[in-house]
């Protein structure tokens, strides 16, 4: 090899460049963003709504005694009306706690009052921290999202503390990304690594989608 030619890039399992999946998750990653920010708060808000209803009839959250969910923030889905219609029927609600390095302990949410900001414009619960295993206590693990595909393969926002979460998820719990209708894509069109995580299925304002196991 020439001292100047730079050697070439490892090769995933699937035959492609990490460059260049980083990359195409990165475009995907901002064309959805795009599309999000074009929401008008009315549809952000009826949305937020028919989530909730959808997620609440879903079976394995009716019968679930410890939920851990989230508080979305700017154009996710919203959780308002979820994380209220979950205390109100007289479910034990988790939330995640971002720490230093990214990865989530999980602490108990009491309502709208028990939250506090926190960085990179979050609200966290301010109880006593349950640690980073607190999420497979979980009888539905509730997630957030830019998109899924048909193969229930997520994709986050690059930061990885939702994968690290879920790979503490004992097999067979109901693992739900919460998305807006047009973010469940075709099998094949989310580029996958080897360290993300897959889940059971994605709930968006119109519907429960199912993926296989």
């Amino acid at each position: 090899m020439c001292p100047t030619q730079r050697p070439p890039d490892p090769v995933s399992p699937d035959g492609s460049r990490p460059g260049s999946l980083a990359a195409a998750k990165r475009a995907l990653r901002d064309q959805l963003l795009t599309t999000r920010h074009r929401l008008s708060l009315a549809e952000l808000g009826a949305g937020s709504a028919s989530l909730a209803e959808v997620l609440l009839a879903t079976e394995e959250v009716r019968r679930a005694a410890t939920v851990a969910a989230y508080v979305a923030i700017g154009t996710e889905p919203g959780t308002g009306p979820l994380l209220d219609g979950l205390v109100a029927a007289g479910k034990r609600v988790i939330l995640p706690v971002l720490l230093p390095d990214d990865d989530l302990a999980w602490a108990a949410y009491e309502g709208p009052r028990s939250l506090a900001a926190a960085r990179r414009g979050l609200l966290e619960p301010v109880g006593p921290r349950l640690g980073v295993e607190a999420v497979g206590t979980a009888d539905a693990v509730l997630v957030p999202g830019l998109a899924a595909d048909g193969s229930g393969l997520r994709l986050g926002r690059g930061g990885g503390s939702y994968d690290r979460a879920l790979g503490r998820v004992p097999v067979g719990t109901f693992t739900c990304v919460l998305l807006w209708d047009d973010e469940v894509l075709p099998t094949g069109v989310i580029p996958g690594e080897r360290h993300d995580r897959r889940v059971t299925a994605a709930a968006t304002p119109s519907g429960l989608h199912r993926f296989p196991r």
